[in-house]
């Protein structure tokens, strides 16, 4: 009898986050599942951990017929890092992060924690997938993701994923629900212009609320945004190494001695 796989599940939204709910549901019937994920959500926080205060981590039980849940005070980098550490006897054969309830396309990917926190697996070794759905309500319908997440899930189970290397994928918010297919992409070049509402609190002090404006400046039809807006579920494979290699030879022309 073939061995199950060991999967670890993990998120930014928390533990209780719909979700993860329905991330964990699927890994079940691909393997063992052990849940790790945040007390509470932990949106943007990127590749954050805690340095400067406590951390606890305790057993909780959501849903039936999960081997293990964990909730954990820290980061989703936190949570990786707490489960390769202290909780598991072994390395996971696969970490899956998500599904976060918004996009992690394009330039997100850096503010993202469950982007982060599929990084952090990566840099361990441990193949990784993060999953976005984009739409941001809390009761967002994530059952006509499952076919799909299933299908990439097994494909990194069965053919691995190169060394520092992990995968976004994200889904776009279609009336119908019918993807078109999955697409392999490039990441969207796009930025987002910030904007401060600066208010002033009844004590007279000034306080801001971080707003702005998403500016998508690629018009490739290559990209993880175009897959998106047309149609498709996005796969970008991303890369734990931020070196621009293509600038080194650059560099060793400049006058540094």
């Amino acid at each position: 009898m073939q061995k199950r796989p060991l999967i670890l599940v993990t998120n930014d939204d928390g533990i209780t986050a719909p979700g993860i709910r329905t991330l964990i549901s699927v890994m079940n019937e691909i393997g063992d599942v052990i849940v790790i994920a945040p007390d509470s959500p932990q949106s943007g926080m990127g590749h954050a951990i805690t340095l400067d205060s406590t951390i606890y981590c305790n057993t909780i039980n959501v849903d039936e017929g999960v081997q293990v849940e964990y909730r954990c005070s820290g980061t989703p980098a936190d949570c990786v890092k707490m489960a390769i550490s202290e909780i598991m006897n072994k390395k996971p054969d696969l970490c899956v992060s998500g599904i976060n309830h918004g996009s992690n396309s394009s330039i997100n990917v850096i503010y993202s924690g469950t982007m982060s926190a599929a990084v952090e697996a990566g840099i361990e070794g441990i193949p990784a997938i993060g999953f976005s759905l984009l739409d941001y309500s809390w009761n967002a319908d994530f059952e006509h993701l499952k076919k799909d997440i299933k299908k990439i899930a097994l494909n990194v189970l069965k053919n691995g994923l190169p060394e520092g290397v992990v995968l976004n994928v994200n889904f776009p918010k279609i009336e119908g629900k019918e993807f078109k297919g999955i697409k392999i992409c490039r990441q969207a070049r796009a930025n987002w212009v910030e904007e401060f509402d600066k208010r002033v609190n009844p004590q007279g002090k000034d306080y801001y609320w971080l707003t702005g404006k998403f500016i998508n400046l690629d018009h490739g039809e290559d990209t993880d945004l175009w897959a998106l807006e047309n149609g498709y579920i996005s796969l970008v494979p991303v890369t734990i190494d931020l070196t621009a290699h293509h600038f080194i030879q650059t560099l060793n022309s400049w006058d540094l001695k």
